[in-house]
């Protein structure tokens, strides 16, 4: 069984990267904004819904960025093999959403959504020099990272 999901890579005008620290299943993850593709649903408008749903944000994407070449297994089900796509996206409002300054800076509210649901999840921008494979915490999001810092921020220097 095929498991798409779909991340943005927001990286703001101080060349910030956005992520997102999330608490789900007991375990602790720093991950690219973005979730799983529902069916009936593109890609793009997958990642869209998703900005939505989880900041309340409207996103543009600007261009394709990657797809997963190689085999992963999901980490929640073993029969799953997780297939990624990445889209560079751009804000088009001002986010509204509490950003942290903290890995896993949760709030009051964000700990009874996750006593609730059993999943909460804040954001944080991290610094283009503060950025790299060990901020994110999922494999591919590992590649990604990488990927960024080599063809975003030593082309912006």
């Amino acid at each position: 069984m095929f498991n798409i999901r779909v991340y943005g890579i927001l990286i703001n005008e101080q060349n910030q990267v956005l992520v997102s620290d999330e608490f789900i299943r007991g375990n602790c993850f720093t991950k690219f904004p973005g979730g799983g593709l529902e069916l009936g649903e593109g890609t793009i408008e997958c990642l869209k819904r998703e900005f939505l749903e989880e900041m309340n944000l409207k996103v543009d994407i600007i261009n394709h960025f990657y797809t997963t070449d190689f085999y992963q297994q999901s980490a929640f089900n073993p029969q799953h093999q997780i297939i990624s796509i990445y889209y560079s996206v751009k804000a088009l409002e001002a986010i509204t959403v509490p950003l942290r300054t903290q890995q896993f800076q949760f709030d009051e509210k964000q700990l009874e959504q996750y006593h609730k649901t059993g999943e909460t999840e804040t954001f944080r921008f991290v610094s283009r020099e503060n950025f790299d494979e060990t901020t994110v915490t999922l494999p591919i999001d590992k590649i990604v990272a990488t990927k960024i810092k080599q063809q975003l921020f030593i082309n912006a220097e």
